[in-house]
């Protein structure tokens, strides 16, 4: 019988940290999910007759970008979408995570990363496209960065017992007004409501450094999963690969009503911005480094010479 492996430091801190007893889990009042309905439903009211399309489709990519520069919003939604190594790279290692969950024994992360290309290259979408075409190299570097993310949350993680619930890559939805759709899905999510007793963490695993934005990204998950079960997580955890650190948010009431209100106003801004109603403003920040319209933005290119980028 194979003898459990022994935990390392990274591994005892997320253990310790995502833990918590029945004692302490919050509880919340099963009206909650009304209030927050009843908030989103009337605050998007106003904007379904403004809505070109007969749908609008927004994640927390989307909202991210619109409620960051819009000038930079407006320019990248008029590129089309090109899969590319930085981009394939994601699916790649949540595929290769979410096996290393499932399958028996301890493979090495190379290995699942291989049978995680495997199968994402059997199917009819984009991704399978950019597999099955992009050429040698390009195959080399993405079997390389996702065997990096790979091994690191291995390396940070405890083994996963199937008692925790673990789920990889869940899909969550929620339409309102039947012409706005909401929906993502979350990398890593851990135990359950009972009742109206939070239990589930929701986890979002990042290479890189903290960034505000990744805490918004994670209440709009906690928002989507609360409509869709009734009970809120109990816990948002942004976990950084690179450093092996961990950042973690209690779910609250306010927080949740703080996700509707950000919700509606990104909704307000795409609408906006699609139909030309007004002017995109311009909001400086470290991704002015990858902004399309870098040499035309005079704010951009100061923020950048001023900060040292």
């Amino acid at each position: 019988m194979e003898s459990k492996p022994e935990l390392n430091p990274a591994q005892l801190e997320v253990l310790d940290l995502l833990g918590a007893g029945r004692d302490q889990r919050p509880h919340f009042d099963a009206v909650l999910r009304h209030e927050l309905r009843r908030d989103l439903d009337d605050g998007l009211a106003e904007q379904v007759e403004h809505v070109s399309d007969d749908e609008l489709w927004v994640s927390k990519h989307l909202l991210g970008q619109v409620l960051g520069c819009e000038r930079k919003y407006v320019a990248e939604e008029s590129e089309p979408f090109v899969w590319t190594v930085p981009i394939a790279r994601g699916s790649v290692a949540h595929k290769a995570i979410e096996l290393s969950i499932h399958r028996e024994g301890r493979p090495a992360p190379l290995e699942l990363v291989d049978d995680a290309m495997a199968r994402l290259s059997e199917g009819i979408d984009g991704l399978a496209d950019f597999l099955q075409t992009c050429g040698p190299v390009p195959i080399a570097e993405l079997r390389a960065e996702a065997n990096d993310r790979v091994t690191k949350f291995m390396e940070s993680f405890p083994p996963l017992n199937p008692r925790w619930w673990p789920v990889t890559e869940s899909r969550i939805r929620l339409e309102v007004h039947d012409r706005f759709i909401f929906s993502g899905k979350v990398d890593l999510s851990l135990g359950r409501a009972e009742g109206n007793t939070a239990g589930k963490v929701l986890i979002d695993l990042k290479t890189g450094g903290f960034s505000p934005l990744h805490r918004e990204d994670l209440r709009f998950y906690a928002l989507l999963e609360t409509m869709r079960v009734g009970t809120p997580p109990r816990l948002l955890a942004t976990y950084y690969l690179d450093q092996g650190t961990i950042h973690p948010e209690d779910v609250t009431e306010g927080v949740l009503h703080a996700a509707v209100r950000r919700v509606v106003d990104g909704v307000g801004r795409i609408i906006e911005l699609r139909n030309g109603e007004r002017e995109p403003s311009t909001a400086p920040g470290p991704l002015c480094r990858w902004c399309p319209v870098l040499d035309e933005c005079d704010v951009g290119r100061h923020h950048l010479d001023d900060d040292d980028y």
